[in-house]
């Protein structure tokens, strides 16, 4: 592990040395610090208010609420990534957010229907969207195609890690706060505010076109740009149809998305129910102590984050050994030992080990099938790709948020549930050992080409084609 500290500080020097892939990682590190800080706010208004008496079925309904809705919007945004400059969404994507979120805050300490705190959240999370997407399209523009890897192992990860101190904030300010109650959560989402207009303010340090799309892709006119949504999407779909190492790619990370999304739920409930200073009352279990869980659920979000610290350590290792799809395989077959393993038992201490692992597998996938992804989409269409990406992790997330309501328990113990995702997860690493296999075969057949995306035809800005072991 030291060496591989070590690896990862000598990667990131490396990096730091392209002067726009510094800026670009200062406004994902803010811009996702702000997003922990948010979503931890919501979390704990929506899940551990003392007044609310939450269930699976209430939690599966909020997601649905925040994410279904973008699911529609999603090709909308993909095409619009590909026309916009993407310097100017960074820009006004988080100056949008701070105003949002300040608008969030003043609800959340106002007596306002529960419709109108949901449509507020909504829009923040809806812008978050095209930030990440355009976030993750830009890339390529800031690196050579050397250092891509290395810089998917990193800049990703060190946002989320971003995102996992963010969090911490947020429980630090939370639980500092005498109020403990709207008031708290409300100077949350404000600190979150705060942070989201120093990411805008410091996307200005980009050149306004350096991120992209190339001139002869930028349509400035919005009804244009609309106009051309479904021909656009489309397109996308056909591009990335033509390059299956990108298509199984974003399989495997849906499906593992979906396992993940389950066990959030399941750990919600545990923190919400289970874990904290519980009292029964007739068949219900009502937790007196929603404080108690609350730390707990940091606890988790913090074992959570050291697991994607960890990823970036070993990725770029494991997908030298054993190629992206080996590598893939692994990590699926890795969780679907370890989870049934720790989570079965229900306990707070294994259960926060499965929260590292679950970090682990679930960073270590999203750096290979992010790498797959950029190496094989054309320029042109990354946008469009990336937020059909995902558009598919809100549906799978949300997907799984309702099947966890249909089987959890109110007390969150449910051994179907682990059981079920550790089935999923068998089935990602069989899939992914296949899809190597049969790579492998045909790249080893006499005159056999392999299966990597065909030349690009979007000129030098294009990302690079697919190489590597499968």
């Amino acid at each position: 592990m030291k060496l591989g500290a070590m690896s990862v500080v000598g990667d990131l020097r490396t990096l730091l040395h392209f002067p726009d892939f510094r800026r670009l990682l200062a406004v994902r590190l803010l811009s996702q610090l702000a997003d922990g800080v948010y979503q931890v706010a919501l979390a704990a208004y929506v899940v551990f208010s003392p007044e609310r008496q939450t269930s699976p079925a209430a939690i599966a309904s909020a997601m649905a609420v925040l994410l279904l809705p973008y699911s529609l919007l999603g090709p909308f945004a993909g095409v619009l990534l590909d026309r916009w400059r993407r310097r100017q969404v960074l820009l006004y994507g988080n100056l949008l957010r701070a105003v949002l979120a300040t608008g969030t805050a003043a609800l959340v300490l106002s007596a306002v229907p529960e419709w109108l705190f949901y449509l507020s959240a909504l829009s923040v999370t809806a812008v978050n969207r095209f930030i990440l997407a355009g976030l993750s399209a830009a890339l390529p523009r800031v690196v050579d195609d050397e250092r891509l890897v290395m810089a998917n192992s990193l800049s990703p990860t060190a946002g989320t890690l971003a995102a996992t101190a963010g969090g911490g904030l947020a429980f630090a300010v939370r639980l500092a706060a005498p109020d403990g109650g709207r008031g708290a959560d409300a100077v949350v989402v404000g600190v979150g505010a705060l942070v989201y207009l120093l990411a805008g303010i410091t996307a200005l340090r980009l050149g306004r076109d350096r991120l992209g799309p190339d001139a002869g892709y930028v349509q400035l006119r919005l009804g244009a740009a609309l106009a051309t949504t479904a021909r656009g999407l489309v397109a996308g779909l056909r591009h990335l149809r033509e390059r299956p190492g990108a298509a199984y790619a974003l399989s495997a990370m849906t499906l593992m998305r979906f396992g993940y999304g389950a066990l959030t739920v399941m750990v919600l409930m545990l923190c919400r129910h289970s874990f904290g200073d519980d009292t029964d009352v007739g068949d219900a279990v009502e937790a007196v102590d929603v404080g108690a869980g609350l730390k707990l659920l940091g606890l988790a979000v913090a074992a959570s984050g050291l697991g994607f610290f960890a990823a970036a350590l070993i990725t770029p290792w494991g997908v030298a050994r054993s190629g992206r799809f080996g590598w893939l395989g692994l990590c699926a077959a890795a969780a679907a030992v370890l989870e049934p393993a720790l989570g079965l038992t229900f306990a707070p201490v294994p259960i926060l080990c499965a929260a590292f692992v679950l970090g682990l597998v679930t960073q270590c996938s999203k750096i290979t099938a992010d790498t797959a992804v950029q190496s094989s989409v054309d320029d042109a269409f990354r946008g469009r790709v990336f937020s059909l990406y995902d558009m598919l992790f809100n549906v799978a997330f949300v997907g799984a948020a309702g099947v966890a309501a249909l089987i959890l328990p109110l007390d969150g113990r449910s051994v179907p549930l682990v059981l079920t995702v550790a089935v999923l997860y068998v089935a990602v690493a069989a899939l992914m050992f296949h899809v190597k296999r049969a790579r492998a075969s045909l790249e080893a057949a006499p005159g056999a080409t392999p299966p990597t995306s065909p030349p690009s035809s979007s000129g030098p800005s294009s990302g690079p084609s697919s190489s590597g072991p499968a």
